[in-house]
């Protein structure tokens, strides 16, 4: 078993669809515009992840626009929420007043526990606003509503840096026993569509993530397959599933789980089988990501970036996700800033600089 961890640990991890050299120069072009948020990531980068306490705002921030969803997936929080939705969408306004009170930001990922492109125009005017300040802009989506009043188009458009895209079977049976409500036509179409239009604009902004369970992982060669005839260049293969905080989700989705169960030379295998097509295979793992041993080694996101919910509430983590199930000061009226400066944000970090890490968070530290 510890041998299939340090394979699983030595797997290539994703990156920018565009490649790191794009993210960094877009990310030295966001310094370069003010040095304000230049003298906030020099704060940030000495700090070193070594206090509890900070002087310097997230540079990073999940802002999750909506939290309701069409579709109703077997793996997520969000299909036990009546009718799909857990609160109200976030307002443009609200948006800008996030991104203009975080003035050290250099990444967004505009979406949550939902499907970003339900709220319509305002979601690419929310991207627009933050790509004028040149934040990094990556997004989710299931692909269902990419077609509607040619929201492709609109969302390449907008200036979204990345579009990550949610195909978890290869076949219409498989798709649509995953991802409950779903049409794989509609979804198989739709990518088709976003990727022969930045195809056609000589950009690569797209990547195809699958969550690996029980259902699909002996059908993972022809996802890679459907990737290559729907125009992916990139493919990411998530090989655990987790719970959002809810400890019954949680269960579900450890019973479904395979990643002890993955044979190391049929995920080389598609590796191969990627480069042959022209394809970037990558793998994504939280579970055993972080461990106590340095600062350096600690889960970065206490110290660097936290979720701002549709509902304005703070949840220090896109794992967690639902602030039903975990919340930074819950019910205290403080704003963002308040609470990532505070005493409960700071006893959150000391935690894990202590190596006594929170339960909610004990899944993605290696135990072995």
């Amino acid at each position: 078993m510890n041998e299939l961890k340090e394979f699983l640990r030595s797997l290539p991890r994703p990156e920018p669809s565009a490649g790191m050299q794009a993210y960094e120069q877009e990310r030295e072009a966001a310094l370069a515009l003010s040095p304000r948020k230049r003298a906030n990531y020099e704060t940030y980068r000495k700090s070193m992840r070594r206090s509890a306490d900070v002087d310097y705002l997230p540079i990073k921030l999940d802002i999750e626009n909506v939290s309701r969803c069409n579709f109703a997936c077997t793996m997520c929080v969000v299909s036990a929420w009546r009718k799909g939705k857990r609160a109200r969408d976030m307002t443009l306004d609200e948006f800008r007043n996030i991104v203009d009170e975080q003035h050290g930001l250099v990444e967004i990922k505009l979406n949550g526990l939902g499907e970003a492109l339900m709220q319509g125009n305002d979601y690419f005017e929310m991207i627009k606003y933050a790509r004028a300040q040149r934040i990094w802009v990556r997004m989710t989506t299931n692909a269902s509503l990419l077609h509607l009043r040619d929201n492709y188009r609109k969302l390449v458009d907008s200036g979204v840096n990345e579009i990550d895209i949610s195909v978890d079977g290869p076949d219409k049976q498989t798709f649509e026993t995953i991802r409950r409500q779903s049409k794989f036509e509609h979804v198989v179409r739709n990518c088709g569509l976003l990727n022969d239009y930045t195809r056609s604009l000589g950009i690569v902004r797209t990547k195809m993530w699958t969550l690996v369970q029980e259902a699909n992982y002996r059908k993972l060669p022809a996802l890679v397959e459907l990737a290559s005839k729907m125009g992916f260049r990139n493919v990411i293969f998530s090989l655990n599933l987790h719970g959002w905080g809810n400890a019954d989700l949680a269960e579900r989705n450890r019973a479904v789980t395979v990643e002890e169960r993955l044979d190391p030379e049929d995920l080389r295998g598609l590796i191969r089988q990627g480069e042959s097509l022209g394809i970037k295979v990558r793998f994504w793992s939280v579970n055993d990501k972080f461990d106590t041993a340095s600062p350096a080694t600690l889960c970065g996101w206490p110290f660097e970036r936290a979720v701002i919910t549709s509902d304005l509430r703070t949840v220090p983590c896109c794992m967690i996700g639902d602030p039903d199930a975990f919340e930074i000061g819950r019910n205290s009226g403080k704003s963002f800033t308040e609470l990532w400066t505070g005493k409960e944000y700071a006893a959150f970090r000391k935690a894990h600089l202590e190596g006594k890490i929170p339960e909610i968070c004990r899944a993605c530290y290696k135990t072995a």
